[in-house]
C-alpha cells in the first residue's frame, strides 16, 4: 500500500493529512474536494488507499464509499471527519470503509489508522469493534423492515425492481395516489432520502 487520495473540501485539512501521510512514506497522487470527482478518481488511478470526508459536495463520503465499493474497490478506505457519533461509524462501517477517525483528535490517531489499514486490519474506535457496527446496523435495519405494513413491504419490493409507480399501482390494483403514499411512508420509516439509498438498502438485504 502506497498511493493514496485524499477527498476533503478543507484544503488546510487536505495538507495536514499529506504531511502526515508523507512522513509515513506513502504518495499523495491526487487530491479532490468533491464526491462524485473522488469516485471518477478511483477508477482512473486505482489508488491503494482513499481518505475520505463526509461532508463534501455532491455526493457525500459515505455515498462515495458505497459507490467506490459497489464498483470493486478493494482498497483500504478510511473516513476522516468531523462529525462524531456510532450512528456514523456505523453508516461507515456498513457502507464499507475500514476505518473512522475524528478530525477533532488534531490527526493524532491518523498515523495509526493508516498504519492498521495497511497491515490488513480495521480501525474503529474502541468503545465500538467492526464486528459490533456491522451487527448493530443490520439489526437497525432488521427492526426499521418489521416497521413495514405489508403494503409497504410490496411496494418497496416492486421500487427494488425498477417498476414505475403507475405499473405498481396496476399491478396491486390500487391507485397512483396510494402507491406514492406508501412509497413516502416506506422511505420515512426506512430513513432513505433517495432512490439510490432505497435501491442500495435492498440489494443489502436481497428483497428484490
Amino acid at each position: 500500500m502506497k498511493n493514496v487520495l485524499i477527498v476533503d473540501d478543507h484544503p488546510v485539512a487536505r495538507l495536514a493529512v499529506r504531511m502526515v501521510l508523507e512522513k509515513e512514506n506513502l504518495t499523495v497522487i491526487a487530491e479532490t474536494d468533491d464526491g462524485l470527482q473522488a469516485i471518477q478518481l478511483v477508477r482512473k488511478n486505482a489508488p491503494d488507499l482513499v481518505i475520505v470526508d463526509i461532508d463534501i459536495p455532491s455526493v457525500n463520503g459515505i455515498d462515495v464509499v458505497q459507490r467506490m465499493r459497489r464498483d470493486g474497490f478493494s482498497g483500504g478506505i478510511l473516513v476522516l471527519t468531523g462529525k462524531e457519533g456510532d450512528h456514523y461509524i456505523r453508516r461507515c462501517a456498513s457502507a464499507g470503509a475500514d476505518g473512522f477517525v475524528s478530525k477533532k483528535n488534531n490527526l493524532s490517531e491518523l498515523s495509526d489508522a493508516v498504519r492498521a489499514i495497511r497491515s490488513g486490519y480495521g480501525y474503529f474506535p474502541r468503545h465500538l469493534a467492526r464486528s459490533d457496527v456491522a451487527a448493530g446496523d443490520a439489526a437497525a435495519d432488521k427492526d426499521k423492515l418489521g416497521d413495514l405494513s405489508a403494503k409497504e413491504l410490496d411496494v418497496l419490493r416492486h421500487l427494488a425492481k425498477g417498476v414505475k409507480v403507475v405499473d405498481i399501482a396496476r399491478q396491486m390494483n390500487i391507485s397512483d395516489k396510494t402507491v406514492s403514499t406508501y412509497k413516502s411512508r416506506l422511505m420515512a420509516k426506512l430513513g432513505l432520502k433517495t432512490m439510490i439509498e432505497l435501491y442500495d438498502f435492498t440489494q443489502k438485504h436481497n428483497l428484490d
